[in-house]
């Protein structure tokens, strides 16, 4: 591991950032130029202490897992990902995990869709990146780890995971789940990655083993998502999604469904965060939504 040089590069790009690149506030007056290290640590998911010793070459060599978090967090290109893994002493992703990389122009579009809710996912459903919107929305999957990141792998192995829905739709989502695996298993015929998921799935629930059978296949471009939110009730969303060129991440937008209240509670949402209200409060914040 190259500390110097790693200290080096970390240190020149976070200096080449600015806050509104990464849809933050400007803050207050800045004595240096770029990123302060307490807003790159707090991106990445990481402590200031940990990532300053990065930064003055001091500290254990990072894992794969952190330098994936810096890179999304720093808008690295793939190139730079990969520079960043060897001097770590890593082997760079490569073209066997396209998927895992957030690149910087998809990163900064979720930066600016700070008041409407999305996440990056991969074409197996692997939450890579969300926004504090989308946190608020249906919980933060950032401590979430191995199978636990996929979305399918929730929904058919553990039903508290349901729970944000109304049961009514559970059978639509899980057939459109499914279905929209089917597709992505036969685009990547062949691929380890995927057999590997499919054959996780099939071994850990009966319902999703019953619908694979019946071999539906369905691309998921937009669906309709009711969302019983513990907050604001129940929230009526359209959820849109965008692929990228190798339809190997999506970029999942969530809307309020025209004709409903869902606009007028998502605002609501976004202003009470993560306060803590009493029943009362949110009653009275809400005003006509009840």
């Amino acid at each position: 591991m190259d500390r110097a040089e790693l200290a080096d590069f970390l240190r020149r790009r976070r200096e080449q950032l600015t806050p509104a690149d990464l849809g933050l506030p400007p803050g207050a007056r800045r004595r240096t130029p770029g990123l302060r290290r307490d807003e790159v640590a707090m991106l990445a998911g990481m402590s200031t202490d940990y990532y300053t010793r990065l930064e003055q070459s001091r500290g254990p060599r990072p894992s794969t897992q952190v330098l994936a978090s810096l890179a999304r967090a720093l808008r690295f290109s793939s190139d730079e990902r990969d520079h960043l893994y060897h001097l770590c002493d890593h082997a760079a992703p490569g073209d066997e995990l396209p998927d895992k990389h957030v690149g910087p122009g998809l990163m900064h579009l979720l930066a600016k869709l700070d008041d409407t809710a999305a996440t990056v996912v991969t074409d197996l459903g692997e939450v890579l990146v969300q926004n504090r919107m989308h946190s608020l929305l249906v919980g933060d999957h950032g401590e979430r780890r191995g199978w636990e990141r996929f979305y399918a792998y929730r929904w058919f192995t553990d039903v508290s995971s349901r729970a944000i829905f109304p049961e009514e739709d559970w059978d639509r989502l899980s057939r459109r789940h499914v279905a929209d695996l089917r597709a992505t298993a036969a685009r990547r015929a062949g691929d380890a990655d995927v057999a590997e998921f499919i054959t996780k799935l099939r071994s850990s629930s009966m319902e999703f083993d019953r619908l694979w059978e019946e071999h539906e296949v369905a691309v998921r471009l937009s669906d309709t998502k009711r969302i019983l939110h513990p907050r604001v009730g129940l929230i009526d969303t359209v959820c849109e999604t965008l692929l990228t060129p190798n339809a190997a991440q999506r970029l999942l937008v969530y809307l309020p469904r025209p004709g409903t209240d869902a606009a007028e509670k998502l605002d609501l949402l976004r202003v009470i965060g993560d306060q803590t209200l009493a029943p009362a409060d949110v009653d009275a914040m809400a005003g006509p939504l009840d």
